[in-house]
């Protein structure tokens, strides 16, 4: 398997391109300390882009029901693609090999050329500069006819005892017994995160609305905290498994099963030739 590295003066960026483009570890230099969640070599050598520290998510995010969903030409039938759901989930582009477009010492950028399950390219620029991480993830439809289109990155973060989490919403989905959500309400008390504010220890799963795209995690344990900001996302998927050592924030362009919802919110249709862009940027500070 090849990996590629970034450095700057502060971190370092270690990529695995032919494990659907995802992020392994990227870490403080001087100390070792994880950015985003340790992967260890069991969790690279299980092939799995979930045991990582990020990948993308291409070309929707999370959960799609009832099998599949109507494009301008009919039906598009989806299988489930992971072990671990039952559903099709987190689009297509994690579970294939991505290409080497061009390195520099400051700079990766990575491609795939898709089939699955319409014709897209998808490429992403990540690019690290004096503790920055910056990701820019886009799509170009291929196929003649247009399809509904999503974008978003899953980011693994370590979670201590005193993580805390900035991200302000206005609005969540609540969901049912599927994971899928039920109804849009405003967010509860002990998920507002305007403030800082430590993580729930209960389960958390659910897509959050009306972001402007800042978030601030906080790392007192670990020495360091990150400011984070997003385009092209006006929403985020927070992911807090109870006892598992990580949590997610995800930047993602759409709600979770957003095919079926009314007026798809947040998918593009995009014609042959189209594009859809997100960003991510995560700037270390030393605590």
């Amino acid at each position: 398997m090849t990996l590629l590295e970034l450095e700057d003066a502060f971190t370092r960026l270690t990529l695995a391109p032919e494990l659907g483009g995802s992020i392994v570890n990227w870490v403080v230099r001087s100390t070792g300390k994880p950015l985003l969640r340790h992967t260890d070599t069991h969790a690279l050598n299980t092939g799995l882009p979930g045991k990582l520290g990020c990948f993308p998510l291409v070309p929707w995010s999370n959960r799609i029901a009832q099998g599949g969903f109507d494009c301008p030409d009919g039906w598009l039938a989806l299988s489930p693609n992971s072990v671990t759901d039952p559903l099709p989930i987190h689009g297509s582009a994690w579970q294939q090999p991505w290409q080497v477009v061009s390195t520099t010492p400051d700079e990766v950028i990575l491609q795939l050329d898709s089939a699955c399950p319409f014709a897209y390219c998808a490429r992403q620029r990540f690019h690290l500069s004096e503790g920055k991480l910056s990701i820019e993830l886009s799509v170009t439809h291929l196929a003649e006819q247009p399809a509904w289109h999503g974008l978003g990155l899953h980011p693994y973060l370590p979670r201590t005892a005193n993580t805390q989490l900035q991200a302000p919403a206005r609005q969540v989905w609540f969901c049912d017994s599927a994971k899928l959500p039920t109804h849009l309400d405003e967010v509860p008390a002990h998920w507002d995160f305007q403030q800082l504010k430590g993580l729930p220890e209960t389960l958390v799963d659910n897509g959050f609305c009306e972001w402007d795209g800042h978030c601030l995690i906080q790392q007192p344990d670990l020495g360091y905290e990150l400011q984070c900001q997003a385009s092209g996302s006006d929403y985020y998927l927070l992911y807090c498994p109870v006892d598992l050592g990580f949590f997610c924030i995800e930047p993602v362009s759409h709600p979770v099963n957003a095919h079926h919802l009314p007026g798809r919110p947040g998918l593009r249709l995009l014609e042959q030739g189209q594009s859809a862009e997100l960003g991510f940027s995560l700037q270390y500070r030393a605590l």
